[in-house]
């Protein structure tokens, strides 16, 4: 199995749909970062956490099993996809900078933000943690996603890079607003006869935000259950 197709957009450009229209394309499987951060299986963040240090990787191994890939991580990579997969045709998912600005900064920047330095001593989240970092917050954006200036840059900076880079007949510019049939054409596939997917995981962002601000206080919170039964212990032996 080889990839046949390489999402070259941003996350929050509409990626989760974009992989749930692929598969429903029969692009089976669909590469996205919750394939990365899958808690039962580290081979994926093993892999992204190398790339993100800087190592060499067998992109074939890494996509192993798939056939398309969408969103971050994979989706900076695009030049080096289109290299090793050269029969692979390139979507690449745009929107509005605003608001892409907005929802990336409110999801998965903030998520990335609000957990707690603590948890970062754990293993597995601090190589989710590192990855993100290397690859996207500090690689990408060079440390200044705050900026909104110097990423409004980078965001238009990638879009013409990608155009310029690739040749109509392999490209798209898309939007997941234009629906199943100009992606159809492009990948020359029938038109389902279903609503194209629109999914917003913004609740869901919400809630793992909230409960990454909660976890501030956990050792806080150990620290009182230990003072607590140190004092009960203290005074059962008076």
């Amino acid at each position: 199995m080889t990839l046949k197709v390489i999402g070259a957009g941003f996350g929050r450009t509409g990626t989760l749909s974009m992989k749930a229209a692929l598969e429903r394309l029969g692009y089976n499987k669909t590469h996205h970062m919750v394939e990365v951060l899958m808690p039962k299986d580290q081979t994926q963040l093993n892999y992204w956490d190398a790339v993100g240090r800087g190592e060499q990787v067998d992109w074939h191994a890494v996509f192993e099993g798939y056939e398309a890939c969408v969103d971050f991580p994979s989706s900076l990579y695009w030049r080096e996809l289109a290299e090793a997969f050269p029969d692979a045709k390139v979507v690449l998912t745009v929107r509005e900078f605003e608001g892409w600005y907005k929802s990336a900064a409110n999801t998965i920047y903030k998520v990335s933000v609000s957990a707690p330095s603590w948890a970062r001593l754990i293993p597995r989240p601090r190589k989710i943690f590192r990855m993100a970092h290397n690859i996207i917050w500090g690689g990408k954006f060079g440390g200044k996603f705050e900026d909104k200036a110097h990423t409004r840059k980078v965001f238009e900076d990638h879009i013409a890079e990608v155009k310029a880079s690739l040749p109509p007949e392999r490209l798209l510019v898309f939007q997941v607003k234009e629906g199943w049939e100009p992606l159809c054409a492009f990948l020359d596939v029938p038109v389902p006869d279903e609503p194209f997917p629109r999914l917003n995981d913004a609740e869901q962002f919400a809630s793992m935000i909230k409960g990454m601000q909660r976890l501030q206080y956990v050792p806080f919170i150990l620290a009182g259950l230990l003072a607590v039964g140190a004092a009960a212990a203290f005074f059962a032996f008076q």
